[in-house]
């Protein structure tokens, strides 16, 4: 079985009926997340609902210590579906309605890999409009497409592959207040990205496999709007040591984004705008050891690190550690 996890505090919004429907059709279970804020109403069937309350009951260390209202309860969705030995993990949100293109992704794709290295703006390989994906630093957003060379298309194992989101695609509150438009990015090939090339991905429309589950951790003692940015850094880290790079998709959801502060999620990018240099200079220094074996480990000196700079609050590490071990006693 592959799941579908996603958190909300709606109803079951148009989007979400939308994949539930993909869901049923492609054998894909879906995972609903409430919070307090959740309102309490039944669910469609072919869902399955946790509200606080029966996270509590699943007897994961890691829901006791997560904070309430807050995106990174989203852990306990990856817990479960872990739980029941999910073959892929699919990441996205109650806004996102998939697409025709829309169809459960497998670990061996077919991409073109990126020659180049550094910040890399995956979104201008789909796009003739000058965007740039959340988490890409400033500095590095107007660089002309295509913004790096690629290799001929070629087979990879990819164990987190990232899907573009026409309409509102997933961009930064810069981008919005100066730029914001409706997007529908171009139907291109797929790209891979090797070690040393860096981009943000999201939580929009991401698929994971086993190999990958435990860099799945979402913070919860960073902004909201880097929880999901700084835990892709950290990933693509942790996959460089397993000789794997991150895939990025054409479109295969519409966006129809819940309501924002633009100035409220401008103020949360902020440590993002001024650290995410620091952030990758910090995991490119680290001397990560290779093997399946070591993924967990990896991703605790990865925290540590970042930690011991004050990237990430300490109180971070008891949850990471909570994490680690209810997925190993499932």
């Amino acid at each position: 079985m592959k799941s579908i996890v996603i958190t909300t505090i709606q109803a079951p919004t148009s989007s979400v009926r939308g994949m539930l429907d993909q869901a049923r059709a492609g054998g894909l279970n879906l995972l609903v997340i409430g919070d307090r804020k959740t309102p309490a109403v039944d669910w469609p069937e072919g869902s399955e609902f946790f509200g606080i309350d029966a996270q509590q009951e699943l007897g994961y260390s890691l829901a006791t210590l997560l904070p309430e209202n807050h995106y990174a309860r989203k852990n306990i969705g990856y817990l479960i579906a872990m739980s029941a030995d999910a073959a892929c993990i699919y990441d996205t949100d109650d806004d996102n309605a998939p697409l025709e293109a829309w169809q459960p992704r497998t670990l061996q794709t077919t991409a073109r890999p990126c020659l180049e290295r550094g910040w890399i703006n995956a979104y201008r390989w789909f796009s003739d409009v000058q965007i740039w994906p959340r988490g890409l630093p400033l500095q590095n957003a107007h660089r002309a497409a295509p913004p790096a060379k690629l290799g001929e298309a070629a087979a990879f194992d990819a164990p987190i592959q990232q899907g573009l989101a026409n309409g509102s695609p997933d961009v930064d509150a810069a981008w919005r207040l100066l730029m914001d438009q409706e997007v529908e990015f171009k139907v291109a090939d797929s790209v891979c990205l090797p070690a040393g090339a860096w981009c943000p991905f999201n939580s929009q429309s991401t698929w994971w496999f086993p190999i990958a589950y435990p860099l799945l951790y979402l913070p919860s003692f960073v902004s909201f709007r880097m929880t999901d940015i700084w835990r892709s850094f950290i990933a693509q880290r942790c996959l460089w040591a397993l000789g794997h790079g991150v895939v990025f998709h054409g479109a295969e959801v519409f966006q129809d984004r819940n309501p924002h502060n633009l100035l409220r999620d401008f103020e949360q990018e902020i440590p993002g705008y001024l650290g995410n240099d620091k952030f990758r200079a910090v995991l490119e220094a680290l001397d990560l050891r290779a093997g399946t074996e070591q993924v967990a480990d990896n991703l605790h000196r990865c925290y540590e690190a970042l930690v011991a700079t004050g990237l990430i609050d300490a109180r971070e590490m008891p949850l990471l550690r909570a994490w680690l071990n209810d997925i190993q006693r499932k």
